[in-house]
């Protein structure tokens, strides 16, 4: 019995560190103080585990085009909240409100996403506070 929770022991001890870089608080890749409003057309979305992303390109005042990416939560999160794998589709236009990344990528956290052909207005259960 001991020496299969030694074994456990040393497996989880090798593990962990893995998991713990795996899944990043908000604080630590987002910045709270650094708000984005970001209105664009949907390039990508996937529908993937810890964390659904999704991608727009938006149009800047001299023309040029930024692909930015979003975080959203988990997909058990984004259903609780409302959304459908098909609620957000390639061609749509958006408008999320998020927290800009740190490294001061095109990435950001999204709070809430306008679907600008209804008006729906969704959440998307942001790490943020948590």
């Amino acid at each position: 019995m001991k020496a299969r929770l030694a074994i456990l022991m040393c497996v989880a001890s090798i593990a962990a560190p893995g998991l713990a870089v795996a899944h990043h608080s908000f604080a630590a890749e987002f910045d709270e103080n650094q708000p984005v409003k970001l209105t664009g057309t949907v390039t990508k979305v996937e529908w993937t585990n810890p964390h659904i992303w999704f991608f727009i390109d938006v149009k800047s005042q001299d023309g040029t085009v930024a692909n930015w990416g979003f975080e959203m939560g988990g997909p058990g999160q984004l259903l609780r909240a409302g959304w459908k794998r098909d609620t957000m589709k390639i061609g749509d236009v958006v408008t999320v409100e998020a927290r800009r990344a740190r490294d001061g990528t095109t990435h950001a956290n999204a709070q809430n996403v306008v679907l600008n052909s209804t008006g729906q207005r969704l959440f998307a259960a942001s790490s943020q506070g948590q």
